[in-house]
């Protein structure tokens, strides 16, 4: 089981110029992923907007390897890009998805350090990420009765926070060599 050693970027040696420019190339990757999930079919879940979240793979790395700073800043861009590619609705989900999602993280992180696993934190940043969605959601359809789908929204941020880790290790050796 891999566990996360503290909540500081592991990866120090690089001067902000590399920082940058590594961060960029994690967003990028972050954007292909998620173009390549939109071409999947949906999962056969009956929630509209239920999906694994392939991009988040990146924003976990950044946070685990980078800092939490770089992992914010891919959140951010994230949400920019899906407002001016999709609207300012599903900008605002990725956004308070994204934040949130990398908030819970990071305070697993700092509080269990060396307790808690990549696969533990990728559940519930994913747990949480659909919660961020999803309060959104509420806030602006408060007259719809959406609390129905909570639930199946908690249960599938538990098996794509399972999906990302597991592809998180997968895809940690070519993140590695962009270093």
């Amino acid at each position: 089981m891999a566990v996360i050693e503290t909540g500081k970027p592991i990866i120090k040696n690089l001067n902000k110029t590399q920082k940058m420019v590594l961060a960029s190339l994690i967003f990028a990757t972050a954007l292909v992923l998620a173009v390549v999930e939109s071409m999947l079919p949906p999962p056969p879940i009956p929630v509209p907007g239920v999906k694994f979240g392939l991009s988040n793979i990146a924003v976990m790395y950044a946070l685990f390897f980078l800092g939490w700073k770089q992992a914010y800043a891919i959140a951010l861009l994230k949400g920019i890009f899906v407002f001016a590619t999709r609207g300012a609705i599903a900008g605002a989900l990725s956004l308070a998805g994204g934040v949130l999602s990398i908030t819970v993280m990071l305070l697993l992180m700092v509080m269990f350090r060396s307790k808690i696993s990549y696969t533990g934190i990728s559940i519930f940043g994913a747990v949480f990420h659909n919660v961020g969605q999803f309060t959104v959601i509420a806030l602006l359809y408060a007259g719809m009765n959406i609390w129905a789908f909570l639930p199946i929204l908690l249960v599938s941020g538990v098996i794509a926070g399972i999906v990302t880790s597991t592809l998180l290790r997968f895809v940690m050796p070519a993140f590695q060599r962009l270093v």
